[in-house]
């Protein structure tokens, strides 16, 4: 799978809290189980973290370890 690296817009805003991304540390987010649609930017860390924690993306994306399951892990 290939992917096309564009550098986003000057005054492209951050996805979280609006900021301009570039008046900061910008991280540049893509989700590549779905056929790597368009980047979403966020200013910092910060913002991701926050914006992952309230959106529950991280829900349901990890195996639970059962620890007397043979099978598990």
């Amino acid at each position: 799978m290939s992917t096309t690296v564009e550098l986003p817009d000057v005054d492209e805003a951050c996805a979280y809290c609006g900021s301009c991304i570039f008046d900061h540390d910008p991280i540049c987010v893509r989700d590549c189980n779905d056929d790597c649609g368009s980047p979403v930017y966020f200013c910092n860390y910060a913002c991701l973290a926050t914006y992952v924690d309230e959106n529950s993306l991280t829900t349901g994306n990890a195996c639970e370890w059962v620890p007397d399951d043979p099978d598990c892990c």
